[in-house]
């Protein structure tokens, strides 16, 4: 018997009525509305420490948003209003967040898989076992960094990496460099090689889209909030060819870049035999270093019994699953509008979210009442 009930206590400290997967901004996001409800959760996290997928991007980074723009719910970004944090100051402010609303987190816990089972999810991971009655996803949607096949038929003297591990040119051996990829990171990784004056090979479309981060005196996203178009919802006509296009680069002078005398445009990447490796226009074997600048894949398929869209993200509507009852995702991009993969923009979908289960809980507690009185009589 002492063992039985050793074992419901055991059960009892590992079941929470919520677990978030993620402390990123938008776990935060989700976390302070629950907090705010008194709600018994927990996030899981699988970094070393809140802000760690920050500090892991290139040294130079700073936010496309100013100021006014970044604040997560219930805490204003400490900056003055225009000025561009840099990665350092974002992750402080998320941990300064964490601190000041006291979020339950446990770090260095890598989810691998969850299911539901008799109405509880069974989270596990790498280091525990955990159980609860609804779980939001909160992972974002950089979670396996893509390179080309071809970067197997590269000699071993010449220097890879994807964007993700890339910090400063100081990582580089001598030499010419090469960059592949035309969204933010690979235009402003090119850039800050190139200023080191060594020969920067450019890989991807030179027809790129660029903005400025201001016009007019105002900021962009001032401009953005004033036309409407971080509200511009994914199911609309514009959010379908917005959210299928190629997003523009933002606060990177572009043609000025590429009209550099130690800037190469070579076309995109077609092959490689070693030190030799084949573009659109032709091949070169002087290049020593290469920064992969190629995206990411998202990586959702250790949650069993969902399904999936065109783009690999799983299936639902504002962040509630399509799939399995008492499941939610939030922070992933076109969730529902423009805004919600940033900083500033999370806190839409995650007050909405939160109404909805405060809602659906009601729902339920009205419908077990129902059946009560129906098994009374």
């Amino acid at each position: 018997m002492r063992r039985i009930l050793i074992n419901v206590f055991t059960l009892l400290d590992f079941m929470k009525e919520f677990i978030i997967i993620g402390a990123g901004q938008s776990g935060l996001s989700i976390a302070y509305n629950l907090s705010k409800e008194n709600k018994d959760y927990l996030i899981l996290d699988a970094n070393e420490h809140v802000g760690a997928p920050w500090l892991k991007r290139w040294d130079s980074l700073k936010l496309f948003t100013p100021t006014e723009y970044n604040h997560l719910p219930g805490m204003k970004f400490p900056f003055p209003k225009g000025y561009y944090p840099n990665k350092y100051e974002v992750a402080d402010y998320l941990k300064s967040y964490v601190e000041k609303f006291s979020i339950p987190i446990e770090f260095n816990k890598k989810v691998t898989s969850i299911k539901k089972v008799n109405g509880i999810f069974e989270i596990s991971s790498a280091t525990g076992n955990y159980q609860a009655k609804q779980v939001i996803i909160a992972t974002g949607p950089f979670h396996t960094p893509f390179t080309p096949p071809c970067h197997a038929d590269i000699a071993d003297n010449i220097t890879q990496m994807h964007s993700e591990h890339y910090k400063s040119p100081a990582q580089l051996q001598e030499g010419d460099c090469l960059v592949v990829g035309a969204g933010d990171s690979g235009v402003q990784i090119l850039s800050e090689i190139a200023e080191t004056g060594r020969t920067a090979y450019f890989s991807g479309t030179d027809k790129i889209t660029a903005i400025p981060q201001s016009f007019l005196g105002k900021t962009l996203w001032w401009w953005f909030t004033k036309i409407g178009f971080l509200s511009v919802t994914r199911d609309s006509k514009i959010g379908k060819w917005l959210s299928k296009g190629v997003q523009p680069v933002i606060g990177t002078d572009v043609k000025s870049l590429l009209a550099k005398k130690n800037v190469i445009h070579v076309g995109r990447t077609l092959s490689a035999d070693q030190t030799s490796i084949k573009f659109q226009k032709g091949s070169i074997d002087s290049i020593k270093n290469i920064v992969w600048a190629t995206g990411f894949k998202p990586n959702f398929f250790w949650i069993e019994n969902i399904t999936f869209d065109e783009m690999n993200y799983p299936s639902n509507h504002r962040g509630v699953s399509s799939d399995v009852d008492g499941l939610y995702f939030i922070g992933l991009p076109w969730l529902y509008t423009r805004g919600s993969a940033t900083l500033g923009g999370v806190w839409k979908d995650a007050e909405y979210l939160m109404n909805y289960i405060q809602s659906k809980n009601k729902e339920n507690v009205v419908i077990n009442n129902v059946v009560d009185l129906e098994k009374a009589y």
